[in-house]
């Protein structure tokens, strides 16, 4: 199983938690039904280091690392990605781990 993480720090406008609720919903909903996808988890901070360094976090889940490449290039991802969360960000980093 491989665990992309990917970590988000959000402009000053996002950082509420009507705002952080919405990004949620629309990146479970989004994300959780491309193909190779077998879940996604989205977090807030759960503590004050945390929050300061980042708005959300989010763990999608693949079988195999070609699932993920797949989907780094997949339409709707690049979709959800361009034209929804990049007005959204001021920063985001993303890591692979195999479980």
């Amino acid at each position: 199983m491989i665990e992309r993480i990917v970590l988000f720090k959000l402009k000053s406008e996002y950082c509420n938690d009507a705002a952080r609720a919405e990004i949620a919903e629309r990146t479970r909903r989004d994300l959780g039904v491309l193909k190779g996808v077998r879940s996604v988890s989205v977090g807030v901070p759960a503590d004050e280091p945390a929050e300061k360094s980042w708005d959300l976090s989010v763990v999608v889940r693949f079988d195999n690392l070609e699932d993920v490449d797949a989907y780094v290039v997949d339409p709707a991802h690049r979709a959800y990605v361009d034209n929804y969360m990049r007005d959204r960000i001021e920063l985001l980093k993303a890591w692979n781990f195999r479980t």
